[in-house]
């Protein structure tokens, strides 16, 4: 198993956009065996099953009502044996996650906020205390668009000691990732501290670090932003994100806001990669290579290692096209994500924005030329406005690989050389530029 990777943003796989609520432990272990061979050199190294892994009638295209999850005598999710066949002995998911380590690679599982209805209606024992699972519910506190839960009551006792042996329960199967839903649109302050409780003390018992990654972020304040750091490792700060273009462009604005908060305290994340076959059997949409083209791909690529988002794929990896994962692996993109700081948004007029980021020593400068025009078209950026000082002529296309010449500088300019490049409809120029300590402000 790798080791937890504090100083760079998470990089995996999660099963939602192609599977939604019905992926089975093939598919996990199909997907984990394909970073395994072709992603892991470059930082890959997470498989996250996301929700439903313990409803038997889970279907594609949304939830059941009153859905009969499996759980057992303390109502603690079961995974669903005729999708987890390694399930059937009662180890959970014990066999998947040594599957999966012993690929180098971590798991991930997806839960919602809060305790099964069905558990409460039982009222089944805490354990190691007097009181069950329907003291500790609070009935009022539900999800919107997910039926299966009642969040818990924490201000009871119980509550703390349910969740720890809940998470100690799927910790205990060897899982390293955990995605928990229903968190942050509302904004339950008392449920994140006490998640962060629980797996604090998973960890110590286990031996291992855990990866907390909360969602959805609708809506979601900077006000909240010390309360994330302190109590989770990622954080979504949108809803779902689909392959559209209207999600890509919505998500520049976001990351404008919550890139100069990315690092080792913790990550934006600004959703899942909705890229290459997706909707196999997802909650939207029938099967189909993903609708963004080549140009708003590599836009969405470029932003998520700017901003310093976890890149989490949704797309079936066995079956995407290679063009795509070649992007996913692009060594040269996989540098900004892992060495970059300072990512932030420095100009953004009419349908051009640019980017920038640097190393921390100030030898590596990169600069995104951003264009969310409906055709292509030239930008002409002055290199000082870009964030590059001095004489830039060492510039590299970093998709292309090719060098790329800028203006002389002129009077016009301010006596500053000029980028002046042609930038293709919904796409980016992203370049790379080799410099020294002192060229920087």
């Amino acid at each position: 198993m790798q080791p937890h990777r504090a100083n760079t943003p998470p990089q995996g796989w999660n099963s939602w956009d192609s599977y939604g609520t019905t992926v089975t432990e093939a598919e996990v272990l199909a997907n984990a065996r394909f970073m395994a061979e072709h992603m892991a050199d470059t930082g890959w190294d997470t498989v996250v099953v996301d929700a439903q892994w313990f409803e038997p009638t889970a279907r594609a295209h949304g939830y059941n009502d009153d859905a009969p999850l499996l759980f057992d005598g303390h109502g603690f999710l079961q995974p669903v044996p005729a999708r987890f066949p390694s399930a059937a002995d009662g180890s959970g998911l014990t066999g998947l996650a040594t599957a999966v380590h012993d690929l180098g690679l971590r798991l991930g599982l997806h839960l919602m906020r809060g305790i099964a209805r069905r558990a409460v209606a039982a009222a089944l024992p805490v354990p190691g205390t007097p009181w069950t699972t329907a003291d500790i519910a609070d009935t009022t506190s539900t999800c919107t668009w997910n039926g299966d839960n009642y969040g818990l009551d924490h201000s009871h006792p119980g509550a703390q000691v349910w969740l720890d042996a809940m998470i100690d329960h799927v910790v205990g199967w060897g899982v390293d990732f955990l995605k928990v839903d229903d968190m942050l649109a509302p904004y339950h302050a008392d449920a994140v501290e006490a998640l962060a409780l629980a797996v604090r003390r998973a960890e110590a018992k286990h031996g291992r670090p855990v990866t907390i990654s909360l969602s959805p972020g609708t809506h979601l304040s900077l006000a909240r932003l010390d309360h994330l750091r302190a109590h989770a490792d990622m954080w979504r700060v949108s809803d779902d994100l689909w392959d559209r273009w209207e999600d890509v462009v919505d998500q520049l604005g976001r990351a404008a806001r919550w890139a100069p908060h990315a690092g080792s305290a913790g990550w934006p994340d600004a959703d899942m990669l909705p890229l290459g076959r997706i909707g196999l059997r997802a909650e939207r949409g029938e099967p189909r290579d993903a609708l963004l083209g080549t140009d708003e791909r590599r836009t969405l690529l470029t932003l998520w290692c700017l901003a310093r988002s976890p890149l989490m794929m949704g797309g079936d990896l066995p079956t995407t096209d290679a063009a795509t994962v070649a992007d996913l692996t692009h060594r040269g993109l996989i540098d900004v994500l892992h060495r970059s700081a300072g990512g932030r948004e420095l100009l953004r007029e009419g349908d051009t924005v640019v980017w920038a980021a640097g190393t921390p020593d100030g030898t590596v400068r990169w600069v995104a030329l951003f264009n969310t025009a409906d055709e292509a078209r030239r930008v002409a950026v002055p290199a000082g406005a870009a964030g590059l000082i001095g004489h830039p002529d060492t510039l590299v296309d970093v998709w292309s690989d090719e060098k790329v010449v800028t203006l002389p500088a002129t009077a016009a300019s301010g006596h500053d050389v000029v980028l002046d490049l042609e930038v293709p409809a919904h796409g980016v120029r992203l370049l790379r530029h080799e410099t020294h300590a002192m060229d920087l402000s």
